[in-house]
């Protein structure tokens, strides 16, 4: 009997009985021992990870999540079941909108299985997905798992060399891709992938014409080759614990590195993370969400695309160039009643309030001043129970901040959840003067996103919330402060990277917890505070340990010019920093001008300079906003606990941090070594 068979036959046999026992003798003999060469000193390691992608896992289930776990597509009948004829994915065809319902949705994911199959893909090898998030990318997705593959998104920022890494590694057989821009960086790696079969591409007509390349009318017509049977035999052999999704670190310390995560990682977090942060099922309330951010990455695909099909959330896709700024155009037509972003985008959206404020009339400035200080106070302390509403707070939101909401697309938005990076104090405290409260949540590509989450109901200022119910958390290494290394147990915990059986054994101890080299601690009732991360921890020559975050933040938070700001010093005397200033960008390739930013420039005015490019500032070291940045400077180093977390030294670099300068992941959150590396002449000329 081969592998495929076997998987046929213990599918059969569970889907008769309904009782298979995942963590049973009997399940590792009939599946793990055909896909895994176990050793008896491994056995104890093999049952909780693996690092190939046909192995399997035992899954960590114990009183505390006892959920009976299910495959992608037990998870997407269920939906259909419940929620068939609801309208599941929106997006805009020549202006207008185009709805699928459920049904619809689910019948599309059959078809693009049939026709992954029909092309040749195997069990347990990948589909790759390159483009912005649309109906495509989700029906590829799914039908790529029903089909027995893996799905494996692959960022659409990414170079033909990024792309190609990923696609070998990943033993991709077909790749979905966008349009023409992203299948040219397919045509020059084309020949340097053994495994690639068959590319796709889902808009725009094919400008090369090969036999091994569709378009996605032709590819879904494929599909009608492939009996029902035929797909449901390899549905029907698929388990809870094998792997159905790969999810690529952004590879700052090293090449990336492909995140397995399982059936249930992916049914189980759906369903119970999404429950923590307070999202609705559809037969209470159906969830409106805008679907923007790269779906390779782990927070938006968790948020979009698996919680959409577990909830029946209706799903609208926003334009390619969201990011560029037509995200709030989609935002205000579509009205979501739950949002996500990471810390830039509610950062980017702050900048906007300011520089719209700065050129208003001096009674719209203090008007807003006003309703937002009043707003900030009452959110920072609420009412308690029994407690009347103040008076004051519900007349500045009537007034002014609801239309500054409806403005930005938020009227009828809920619940705001910021994610995949931390966000700064000052931030929180802005979006709070607009009555808006960001819910934080937190958690790794191997935990499948969300361990810890914050909502309407379990909110602190500056913490991430309370651990998932079901999910578990413990601090090893604890400083005196309560300090320590966040490690993670539970069904979010993802079962090993692909192929690198080294990486996977540092970050699991001996009793098959996740370290996360993240520092956080936890209060008396279980709110996270993270703190910093090991391996961007500052460890001075004099043996200080120094989490740049808080400085970092502090330093922006009292300079409104500084864009980014980047602590310096691991096994230096003294502490230095790197800083971006605010300028404007190009729509096109988001790459930062000289410009500097209407808030920018108001910060010059203020201080006495006239400057209104970034190389005017750098290039003739404009006195005036040195000085200032210095006196912003002082003000953090009289607020720091010891003498070694002073700031000593600082540059203003020449431009702001970007993706496509390499400074920034596709979340766009900082990547320090690359920064270091790129800046190496800077840093060395403070020391």
């Amino acid at each position: 009997m081969n592998i495929h068979e076997v998987g046929q036959h213990i599918g059969a046999e569970g889907m008769e009985t309904g009782k298979l026992d995942w963590n049973s003798k009997s399940m590792d003999s009939a599946v793990a021992e055909p896909f895994l060469e176990v050793t008896s000193t491994d056995l104890k390691e093999e049952k909780l990870w693996t690092t190939v992608t046909n192995g399997s896992v035992r899954l960590r289930i114990d009183s505390s999540c006892p959920q009976t776990p299910v495959t992608v597509h037990d998870m997407f009948l269920e939906c259909v079941d419940k929620y068939g004829f609801l309208n599941a994915l929106s997006s805009k065809k020549n202006g207008l909108w185009e709805h699928i319902t459920f049904k619809e949705y689910y019948q599309l994911c059959r078809q693009s299985a049939k026709a992954f199959l029909k092309l040749g893909l195997k069990r347990f090898h990948s589909v790759g997905v390159l483009g912005f998030n649309s109906p495509e990318w989700f029906i590829s997705a799914v039908g790529t798992i029903f089909a027995g593959g893996i799905t494996t998104g692959i960022y659409a920022t990414n170079s033909p060399e990024a792309c190609h890494y990923v696609a070998n590694d990943c033993r991709a057989n077909i790749i979905v891709v966008e349009n023409h821009k992203q299948l040219e960086k397919i045509l020059q790696i084309w020949e340097k992938l053994p495994h690639l079969k068959a590319v796709v591409q889902y808009k725009g007509s094919l400008q090369v014409k090969r036999s091994d390349l569709y378009t996605w009318k032709e590819f879904m017509e494929l599909g009608n080759d492939i009996s029902d049977d035929q797909l449901d035999d390899v549905i029907h052999s698929q388990k809870p614990n094998q792997c159905c999704i790969l999810i690529y670190t952004s590879g700052t310390t090293g090449n990336p590195k492909g995140v397995m995560l399982s059936h249930d990682n992916i049914t189980w977090t759906a369903a119970h993370a999404s429950r923590a942060g307070d999202m609705h099922p559809a037969e209470i309330q159906q969830e409106c969400v805008v679907s923007y951010l790269p779906l390779s990455h782990i927070a938006a695909q968790i948020y979009d695309l698996w919680t959409g099909i577990k909830w029946g959330e209706h799903v609208y896709f926003a334009n390619p160039d969201a990011l560029k700024g037509t995200l709030v155009d989609t935002l205000k037509e579509v009205q979501p009643t739950a949002h996500m972003g990471v810390p830039r985008v509610w950062e980017k959206i702050m900048e906007h309030i300011k520089e719209a404020t700065a050129q208003s009339g001096i009674v719209r400035k203090k008007m807003l001043s006003w309703a937002m200080s009043v707003s900030q106070e009452t959110n920072k302390n609420p009412p308690r129970n029994g407690e009347l509403k103040p008076f004051l707070p519900a007349v500045a939101d009537f007034f002014i901040l609801s239309k500054i909401r409806k403005m930005l697309g938020f009227s009828h938005c809920q619940k705001h959840f910021s994610g995949a990076a931390p966000i700064s104090a000052e931030t929180l405290e802005f979006f709070m003067g607009l009555n808006i409260t960001l819910y934080e949540a937190y958690g790794m590509s191997e935990t499948t996103g969300p361990h810890v989450m914050s909502s309407p109901h379990i909110h602190r200022f500056q913490s991430c919330g309370k651990a998932v119910p079901g999910c578990q958390m413990k601090f090893v290494n604890k400083d005196s402060d309560g300090n320590g290394e966040i490690c993670f147990w539970g069904r979010t915990v993802f079962m090993g990277y692909l192929n690198m059986e080294d990486k996977t054994r540092e970050v699991f101890d001996e009793d098959g917890w996740l370290h996360s080299g993240d520092i956080g601690k936890i209060d008396s009732e279980g709110f996270l505070q993270v703190t910093g991360r090991i391996k961007e921890l500052i460890i001075t020559a004099g043996g200080e340990n120094i989490p740049p975050i808080l400085i970092e933040d502090a330093v922006k938070r009292h300079l409104p010019i500084v864009s980014n700001a980047v602590l310096i010093g691991d096994r230096k005397k003294f502490l230095s920093m790197l800083l971006t200033l605010k300028s404007t960008v190009d729509l096109d390739t988001l790459e930062p001008l000289d410009k500097l930013t209407p808030e920018a420039k108001l910060f010059c005015l203020e201080v006495g300079s006239k400057a209104t490019t970034v190389s005017e500032i750098v290039g003739q070291k404009d006195k005036a906003v040195y000085r200032a940045i210095q006196e912003g400077i002082d003000k953090v180093n009289s607020k720091a606990v010891s003498n070694a977390q002073r700031i000593q030294k600082w540059t203003i670099l020449p431009k702001d941090f970007s993706i496509i300068g390499g400074e920034l992941g596709p979340t766009m959150k900082i990547k320090r070594h690359a920064i270091l590396d790129k800046y190496s002449k800077d840093v060395e000329a403070f020391y």
